[in-house]
């Protein structure tokens, strides 16, 4: 054999072998995603979930039996009219008609009430794994967050939702029931006339569902093909106008126009063959039940012809045989977002079995701060096993001291406050408030005792004082008019003319940076934390507007034990304390002119920075 078919072979084998294993676990997702799903709908507690199922399922079977014994009515009506047979219960052909009406009538009604009473269990299903999610979300690390996108997050949340929601309805409401009127039907067939009624509804149904599910399962490769390609567009154009500037300096509008047209030329062509794959999928269904119906209605006609079976019988037939074919139409539909809701929820209940990296010890107290004494004991710590960024740091912030931690980009700076927040959990060594180790009280405790302004303070899109509140829940007016005073910011707020309720836009974007770090000063103020952690608080702004912050975090710096890890040294000269960081460990530690006077690395660091900022008022 030829080394290049060798090859081909090998490479088809492989690849089914693939699709194989992927359909396999999807299979297993799927099955686990149900599991994990019957909890909600069954529940232990509370009794009136459970109470809910059983109404919603009665009403489903008397309405499906309503809704099967419907054409027997209505060929008793044919019957009465053509002088055949004996009227059922003695009605008459008007009375049939009525009553077939009102079965029509009670069978949609049944309908509607297992709706309206399975309506509450569904929603409060949907609304417990929501908030199960989104708590779950925030339980995990921020090590998870920083590798994965929000907006990405909030997506599966929002398709796992929608995926239990069509599951609740489809499988529930729609599989199931279509089965149920099957079987019901076939029974009929089967007894009320004979088994070669039977052997074709079910011949027809068999190639039906067979039909529908492969033509779907190749429609589904299809779409997602499209999805791609549609996406792939999608984000070439909006990548294209989010660099607007950048496409007018170098006159890229005809470039980008091509790059756009060649992405939509995919989507085109992907388009067109889901199209026509539609279009043939729903000629061969309909092939499929029109044969199925016409070889059933021969088979009544031939009956009626002999003279065993009436007008109403074949009216019945064809009746039963509608009945039992209108749902069927949206099987393809069905089967394929099924499908697609199993692998939404999938992604939604990986999530939830993402193990939170940091977690609180069984009946861990609640942390205790008497001073506000913060210790650092041979701290070692690394975002991967491969890369250490903190090796073996020694560092004690007394109560009511001002340290400040500076040094180069790298040297571990931002890590020390992320570890005493514990965003992580330290590798070696502790860290300390009051000598209680961070790890053996509760997470919520430990944050609430730290206050921290970050370099670039993120705002909630609501007003200013929905902002400034966020620091304390429960907060009052007057405690919020107080922290933004003493964050320096209420003069300014009250010269808006919307005052606190002034929207701040996403991000906080309609407020300068000046202001928005004033508000998060405010925010901090009214938490009242016994422990400050300044993260870089003003390098982010200009000189002018750093100098009127620095007066504001002076003040909330009052009375508190605070640690700033700082990029400007000017902005820190007066700290009680500077601890000098290099490569992840202590290289220097003193006050401004100790260190100084030292000639080392601060002063070497000093003498830098004097340099650029008389290079740029030069």
């Amino acid at each position: 054999m030829p080394a290049d078919t060798t090859a081909a072979a090998a490479a088809d084998e492989s690849r089914e072998s693939t699709e194989a294993n992927l359909a396999r676990a999807e299979r297993r997702s799927s099955l686990r995603t149900i599991r994990k799903v019957v909890p909600y709908l069954w529940p232990k507690d509370p009794a009136w979930v459970r109470h809910r199922v059983v109404w919603a399922m009665a009403t489903l079977i008397l309405g499906k039996l309503i809704a099967v014994g419907t054409p027997m009515i209505y060929k008793g009506a044919v019957d009465a009219l053509s002088g055949e047979g004996v009227s059922p219960l003695m009605l008459g052909a008007v009375g049939l008609t009525i009553a077939y009406g009102m079965a029509r009538l009670l069978s949609v009604g049944f309908q509607q009430l297992r709706d309206a009473i399975f309506a509450r269990v569904g929603q409060r299903a949907l609304r417990m794994l929501a908030l199960e999610t989104f708590t779950h979300i925030h339980r995990l690390s921020l090590r998870y967050h920083i590798t994965r996108k929000t907006g990405g997050l909030s997506r599966i949340i929002e398709r796992g939702v929608k995926g239990v929601d069509f599951l609740l309805r489809f499988m529930l409401f729609s599989i199931g029931p279509l089965l149920l009127e099957l079987l019901l039907v076939a029974g009929i067939f089967f007894f009320v006339f004979d088994v070669w009624y039977l052997a074709a509804v079910v011949v027809t149904i068999a190639l039906y569902v067979w039909f529908t599910f492969a033509v779907t399962e190749w429609r589904v490769k299809l779409r997602r093909q499209m999805n791609d390609q549609d996406t792939d567009a999608n984000q070439k154009a909006i990548d294209s106008l989010l660099n607007f500037e950048t496409v007018k300096y170098f006159g890229a509008e005809d470039r980008e126009a091509r790059r756009y047209d060649a992405a939509m030329e995919g989507y085109e062509t992907a388009a067109i063959k889901t199209a026509t794959s539609l279009a043939f999928l729903n000629f061969g269904q309909s092939l499929l039940i029109t044969t199925g119906l016409v070889v059933v209605m021969v088979l009544a006609a031939m009956g009626v012809q002999s003279g065993n079976l009436t007008v109403g019988d074949f009216v019945m037939v064809n009746a039963y045989m509608i009945q039992i074919t209108m749902p069927l139409n949206f099987l393809g539909t069905v089967y394929r977002e099924i499908r697609q809701s199993l692998v939404d929820m999938g992604q939604m209940f990986d999530l939830l079995e993402q193990p939170a990296e940091v977690q609180d010890k069984p009946a861990a107290p609640a942390l205790a701060v008497k001073g506000g004494v913060v210790s650092f004991d041979n701290v070692k710590f690394g975002y991967d096993s491969e890369r250490h960024i903190l090796k073996g740091i020694s560092l004690t912030v007394g109560a009511g001291e001002s340290v400040a931690l500076v040094g180069p980009s790298g040297s571990g700076k931002s890590t020390i406050g992320r570890l005493l927040f514990r965003f992580y959990d330290v590798d070696g060594g502790a860290i300390r408030i009051d000598g209680q180790d961070l790890r053996d009280v509760t997470q919520q405790s430990v944050h609430d005792a730290i206050g921290v302004v970050p370099q670039d303070t993120v705002l909630f899109n609501d007003t200013i004082r929905y902002n400034i509140a966020y620091g304390r829940d429960g907060a009052t007016e007057a405690q919020i008019i107080e922290a933004a005073r003493a964050a320096q910011i209420h003069d300014f707020i009250a010269s808006l003319p919307e005052g606190y309720d002034t929207a701040v836009g996403e991000r906080g974007l309609k407020l300068s940076g000046g202001e928005k770090q004033r508000v998060g000063i405010a925010r901090t103020l009214l938490k009242n934390p016994p422990i400050l952690l300044l993260d870089e608080a003003t390098s982010a702004l200009d000189t002018e507007t750093e100098h009127e912050i620095q007066g504001a975090l002076s003040r909330a710096a009052e009375g508190r034990t605070v640690i700033t890890i700082a990029h400007r040294l000017s902005t820190i000269a007066d700290a009680d304390r500077i601890v000098v960081l290099e490569a992840g460990e202590v290289v220097e530690q003193g006050t401004h002119e100790d260190l100084l006077a030292r000639a080392g690395r601060y002063a070497q660091l000093w003498a830098r920075q004097q340099a650029e900022e008389e290079d740029d008022v030069a």
